[in-house]
């Protein structure tokens, strides 16, 4: 028996180190790597990626029953704390679980980053009960910008996307068991394409906070009803 436990422990370890060293492998151009790359312009100090990658491996340590799929990350959320759909504000308030900040800060602006989805994806989580065992990722991990702003979103090219698919796969081999949900129509794309059934769910952005919100509740009541095998 404690053989077969030291072999799943040491596949979910080789799982774990793929998927982290896979996320410096961002295609450059204009793509930032909120895990690898600085922004003088808003990053307090060069060890802000190395603290983003300590705060989104504390975010993955958790046996995760929900897992929400996000498209891209926002200038306003990860590129700052780097953890998808989470604004610094957040993190800070010590809303987020698991992440312990003891105040510090990763940017230089003077008040932090708030991002609007952020909030209500975990108000909305936080109100079904579901937070501690919730994961967040994107389907493309790393910030597509604008030419010459890195303070700007875009919508990642279908090369770019492709390009995130090998990492989006080895998140998803960590929690085979999770129930996974696809936010927008670009993260539902990317799952079928890796062939992972996920539940559809209105991205909260541009006037979707309701839907989103309702859509997620009665998933999770549905999920209340069904039996669990831990």
């Amino acid at each position: 028996m404690d053989s077969r436990i030291d072999k799943v422990t040491a596949m979910s370890s080789r799982l774990e180190y793929s998927f982290f060293r896979s996320l410096s492998g961002s295609p450059g151009g204009l793509v930032f790597n909120p895990w690898k790359d600085c922004d003088p312009a808003t990053d307090l100090s060069a060890t802000a990626p190395g603290e983003r990658l300590e705060r989104l491996r504390a975010h993955f340590s958790v046996a995760a029953r929900c897992i929400l799929v996000g498209e891209a990350s926002g200038y306003q959320g990860c590129k700052v704390s780097g953890i998808p759909f989470t604004s610094e504000r957040l993190i800070l308030a010590g809303e987020i679980p698991r992440i312990r900040t003891d105040g510090r800060r990763l940017s230089s602006r003077q008040r932090p980053w708030s991002e609007p989805s952020a909030t209500i994806v975990w108000s909305t989580l936080q109100e079904l009960g579901i937070a501690d065992r919730t994961i967040l990722w994107n389907a493309f991990p790393w910030h597509p910008h604008k030419p010459g702003n890195l303070q700007s979103n875009r919508t990642p090219t279908r090369v770019e996307r492709e390009l995130g698919m090998p990492v989006l796969e080895r998140m998803l081999h960590l929690h085979p068991k999770a129930t996974v949900f696809a936010v927008g129509r670009n993260a539902e794309w990317a799952l079928q394409l890796v062939n992972r059934s996920a539940l559809p769910l209105r991205h909260p952005s541009m006037g979707g906070a309701t839907r989103f919100r309702d859509q997620l509740a009665a998933a999770c009541r549905l999920s209340a009803r069904a039996p669990r095998s831990e």
